[in-house]
């Protein structure tokens, strides 16, 4: 079992950033592919960025590229969103997603292949 538990989110203007943090226990999440999903009033949830533990692979959303960055610190059993560059349609709330140790990388967009989540930290990001 893992619990994660995210922090960091707040109030913003467009153009500022933000940092958000996921703290997993409950074991190591050193093998795990480890994401960052959002979801806006009456959206679905969708991926914003996702961490193998495969090589190292990242994965971004279109929307995002080049503005968020995902990190893991292995050590810490954390991994964080770095957000520049915020823009209103980032307002979300954004949930810290894991998977089973040692399961596949890719399709990282799927919610299903997530067996774990976070209760979410919400970003609003006003114009």
């Amino acid at each position: 079992q893992v619990y994660l538990v995210e922090s960091g989110g707040g109030l913003v203007q467009a153009g500022d950033s933000l940092r958000l943090s996921c703290a997993a226990s409950g074991r190591t999440i050193s093998s795990s592919t480890m994401a960052w999903f959002r979801q806006a009033p009456g959206k679905e949830r969708e991926v914003v960025a996702a961490s193998s533990w495969r090589r190292g692979d990242t994965y971004y959303a279109d929307s995002v590229l080049g503005r968020f960055t995902i990190s893991r610190d292995n050590a810490k059993n954390k991994i964080y969103l770095q957000m520049n560059n915020l823009k209103p349609e980032d307002t979300a709330e954004y949930y810290c997603a894991a998977r089973n140790q040692y399961y596949g990388g890719g399709n990282y967009p799927s919610r299903s292949s997530y067996h774990y989540w976070g209760s979410g930290t919400q970003v609003t990001v006003s114009s």
